[in-house]
């Protein structure tokens, strides 16, 4: 199913620690969709099936998962990758950083994660690449390790069977070249939206976690990562799904 473009319908979810660690998300009541209709959340996981089913062997599907820093993204794509049992492989953005001695030359460090800190001309020809598999041919897709900030090359192995794509990050629905090539390779894009309080708290437990102190957690995330968040904010009519999770309802802290 292609929906129509713009935010189609809202799903509020929430995930129990089981259904962490199992990838399964379960409902709370029914949330309202945009047109009226109730909608359970686990449309989410059919919607992604049928992206699936409608691939073939000459051309994949690729499902966008964007929202802004901290909202849930790398844990619903985790949880739709786990439902679909190896039929999906999850491919973020996040790969696509710039390395940090790339960033000091560029004198950039103190805003990494900004639009202008990653490969998206890399990233797009990546997606280009998954989108038409070849018989027998493993593609190798880069990661971001947080333990040692870098990107590291060749960590995502993805098997040429494998119908569909979930690929996260910040900024798959910006319209700006070169970062416009990646909208134009994807089937679908799901934003995620999550309070800003609750998103801002788990952004500095999160740095806080990798290591950097607590008040230069809040400072970095205030300062660069709030300024991100807007940027991604500004390209949230332009998705075919919004889900929205609310404090109590938002999965437990993942990558982002």
């Amino acid at each position: 199913m292609r929906p129509e473009r713009g935010p189609s319908a809202t799903a509020e979810t929430a995930v129990e620690a089981s259904g962490h660690r199992s990838g399964r998300i379960r409902p709370p009541a029914p949330p309202i969709g945009h047109d009226g209709r109730t909608m359970d959340p686990r449309h989410l996981f059919s919607r992604a099936r049928r992206l699936a089913d409608s691939a073939t062997p000459a051309r994949r599907r690729l499902l966008g998962i964007t929202g802004p820093p901290g909202a849930g993204k790398s844990t619903l794509a985790a949880h739709l990758v786990a439902e679909l049992a190896g039929r999906a492989a999850l491919v973020p953005m996040d790969g696509f950083h710039l390395a940090e001695a790339e960033l000091r030359r560029l004198g950039r460090t103190d805003r990494k994660g900004a639009p202008d800190t990653f490969d998206p001309a890399g990233y797009a020809a990546l997606l280009a690449r998954l989108r038409e598999p070849e018989p027998d041919s493993t593609v190798y897709a880069p990661a971001f390790d947080r333990r040692i900030e870098e990107p590291v090359a060749g960590s995502i192995p993805v098997a040429p069977h494998i119908p569909l794509i979930v690929t996260e990050g910040n900024y798959l629905l910006l319209d700006s070249a070169p970062w416009s090539r990646v909208r134009a390779l994807l089937d679908e894009v799901w934003y995620v939206d999550l309070d800003a309080p609750e998103r801002i708290r788990r952004l500095v437990d999160r740095h806080e976690h990798f290591g950097r102190p607590r008040a230069d957690a809040e400072r970095f995330v205030h300062a660069s990562d709030e300024a991100n968040a807007r940027v991604v904010a500004a390209t949230r009519d332009r998705a075919d799904l919004v889900v929205t999770f609310t404090p109590e309802e938002a999965p437990p802290p993942g990558g982002a």
